[in-house]
């Protein structure tokens, strides 16, 4: 009963971090969560997941790079895949334009304010300033249900990451840069860029790391049937 209420605080106290201190994580800690995540359930056990990992200076040459290229044309930057429809309807759109307006109070940014923006989308192409930036890669010949198997390696890493008290943050945001990746980590052509992560240990100072954002109650969530 203990481990099941453990597991089920790691799950409820997971939260993306947006700021981070400079403290390194050692490279067995980055072992160990990324050794437990890849038992990770997949399609008749397919594994579609390869992750790339970046520390000091391959993570510094990656995110300078990545912030260049969105000063200098960032409507070229077109992601591998959509991450929302083009109209995005209801309950969605609400949920979406809730969050977005927590995160720019919290970071003084209101959305009229077009240079703050732009600052805090070169923090997330900096990976929030976090010691170890995450990208993950998918065969593009792969079908959409094995972002369902993706997913679940995702949580896994963040889960793992929680209960060595480390924070984290899932950036889909990285697949849009997917050309500078391709140059700098040799991704192949016939990968696509599915997301990034922040991995390290959060600033607590930072407003936007005590967001809490809403959930939906279990009654719209789940149907039982009996």
């Amino acid at each position: 009963m203990a481990e099941t209420f453990s597991i089920d605080r790691l799950i409820r106290d997971r939260r993306s971090k947006r700021g981070y201190l400079d403290n390194p994580v050692a490279p067995e800690t980055l072992r160990d969560i990324l050794e437990v995540a890849r038992f990770a359930p997949s399609s008749s056990n397919s594994q579609p997941w390869r992750c790339i990992v970046m520390t000091g200076r391959t993570l510094g040459r990656v995110t300078e790079r990545a912030v260049q290229r969105y000063r200098i044309a960032p409507e070229s930057l077109n992601p591998e895949y959509p991450f929302f429809p083009a109209e995005l309807q209801e309950p969605y759109a609400q949920r979406v334009y809730l969050f977005r307006d927590q995160l720019g109070e919290a970071q003084g940014c209101p959305r009229t304010e077009k240079a703050l923006r732009m600052f805090n989308i070169e923090r997330q192409y900096r990976f929030f300033d976090a010691p170890v930036g995450l990208i993950f890669i998918m065969d593009r010949k792969l079908e959409r249900a094995n972002f369902i198997c993706y997913g679940c390696f995702l949580q896994n890493i963040m889960l793992a990451a929680k209960a060595r008290g480390l924070d984290t943050c899932p950036q889909q945001i990285w697949s849009l840069q997917h050309a500078v990746l391709r140059e700098e980590l040799d991704i192949p052509a016939q990968d696509m860029v599915v997301a990034g992560m922040a991995l390290g240990w959060a600033d607590s100072e930072r407003l936007e790391n005590h967001i809490e954002t809403p959930r939906s109650p279990l009654s719209e969530v789940a149907t039982f049937y009996d």
